[in-house]
């Protein structure tokens, strides 16, 4: 049936792009109802229903339940289908290392590959301001948004200057998963100020990084990547000691606490 369903869509004008689109849907909508914890750890997915509630078919359903079962979310057992998998505490800081290990990677290769110095204005933008608003006595609701926004501006250029299309590939995969990406626990330092203190770290390290990738000093740059991602390792740290906010967090729900 699956065979004759592939070769139906094959003779469909346009038939493989209606169907990658209504896959790559289900997958963004799919992979949001795991993070915001409409599933268990442990809990087999029903593809009927689950088609009928993402409104698509079975086929492009299948290619995204492969594809979060590759990105991690999801775990394909013989006898019971796709389940959702749970996080420890030890497999987010693996994560949170694994993407330290990339980013450092990105920031040598940076290094290396710099073509022009004014390559490194929007990383330099993006710090300064960063700088400025942790100096700031007060910090707004408005400034810690900004700071959020520029934080990922930052770290999406730094993927940029790598010039590496399997590099991005490789970071892509590790920040999807629950509290990897740069910005996983930011959402919830506004509330909670005795964190300050890490921002300046990191807003600090950002200008280190960029001063090492101008002078392409790549082993620099890569030590000081590797070190700026051990912030979110502190950070979990911090957040897993109060855990009623910790719930609230995008992906809480997926992590054995």
């Amino acid at each position: 049936m699956k065979a004759i369903a592939k070769s139906k869509l094959r003779r469909m004008p346009g038939g493989k792009d209606r169907s990658s689109s209504q896959a790559a849907k289900a997958t963004l909508a799919l992979r949001e109802m795991l993070v915001q914890g409409r599933f268990r750890p442990g809990e087999r997915l029903r593809e009927v229903p689950l088609a009928a509630q993402l409104h698509v078919s079975r086929i492009p359903l299948h290619l995204a339940l492969e594809r979060l079962a590759h990105e991690g979310f999801l775990q394909l057992r013989s006898t019971r289908g796709y389940v959702v998998q749970g996080f420890s505490q030890d497999d987010i800081r693996d994560a949170i290392e694994l993407r330290g290990l990339l980013e450092g990677s990105a920031a040598r290769l940076a290094a290396e590959r710099l073509r022009d110095d004014s390559d490194l204005d929007p990383l330099r933008q993006a710090s300064r301001e960063m700088l400025a608003l942790m100096r700031r006595r007060k910090l707004t609701l408005e400034a810690f948004n900004r700071y959020i926004e520029l934080n990922a501006q930052f770290h999406n250029a730094l993927l940029d200057l790598a010039r590496s299309r399997m590099l991005r590939r490789a970071i892509e995969h590790a920040c999807s998963l629950p509290f990897a990406s740069p910005s996983a626990f930011l959402n919830r330092q506004h509330a909670s100020p005795e964190l300050r203190e890490l921002f300046l770290i990191a807003a600090d390290q950002h200008g280190l990084i960029v001063d090492a990738i101008a002078h392409r000093e790549g082993m620099r740059a890569e030590s000081l990547t590797r070190e700026h991602a051990r912030v979110a390792r502190r950070n979990l740290d911090e957040a897993l000691q109060n855990l009623e906010p910790m719930q609230n967090l995008s992906g809480a729900r997926l992590m054995h606490l």
